[in-house]
């Protein structure tokens, strides 16, 4: 039997399980229009509201033994499920997995990364280096811009689509 003090940490874990469970059979390729509205959608499947959801995710709530037996019942688990350890569930500190996405921010930018990957693996590669190159690498070391070709001259698509394109303004 678990110590009293780690049940709610066991209830949480088991709660991000359930939505992992939740997207997984909702979702068959994560793409932005799939995963918008997720989380409200999960949280009406429980009966709460989409704002508590994001309370007991940010650990300000934690579930209680009512609101245990209601995401039992809910998600068809056999009573007590909430209570026992089940797995392991990617949490902040966790030493499992440094490079898993932790937040479910975190997970719906790789998910997003990862569709678009998969549709146009060179393009993606190729634009995803570059964008990334620039973002990773210390500021003053970031080349200023090549001047922009005339529309058409473009050796490949993605150089066609950057060409008359103005930079994203910065954040103060």
């Amino acid at each position: 039997m678990q110590p009293v003090h780690d049940v709610p940490r066991i209830r949480l874990d088991n709660a991000l399980l359930l939505f992992d469970e939740f997207v997984h059979t909702q979702i068959k390729h994560a793409d932005a229009a799939a995963l918008r509205g997720l989380e409200r959608r999960f949280a009406e499947r429980l009966q709460i509201q989409a704002s508590y959801w994001s309370q007991i995710k940010s650990r300000s709530r934690q579930i209680g033994e009512r609101l245990a037996r209601q995401f039992e019942h809910l998600c068809h688990k056999p009573r007590g499920w909430m209570d026992e350890p089940h797995g392991a569930v990617a949490t902040i500190g966790s030493p499992a997995d440094e490079n898993a996405p932790r937040t479910d921010d975190e997970r719906f930018i790789v998910g997003l990364v990862l569709s678009y990957y998969r549709r146009h693996p060179e393009w993606a590669r190729m634009r995803l280096l570059d964008l990334l190159g620039e973002a990773l690498a210390p500021y003053s070391a970031v080349p200023p811009a090549a001047p922009a070709t005339a529309a058409g001259e473009g050796d490949t698509p993605p150089q066609r689509a950057r060409s008359g394109v103005a930079p994203l303004k910065r954040r103060r």
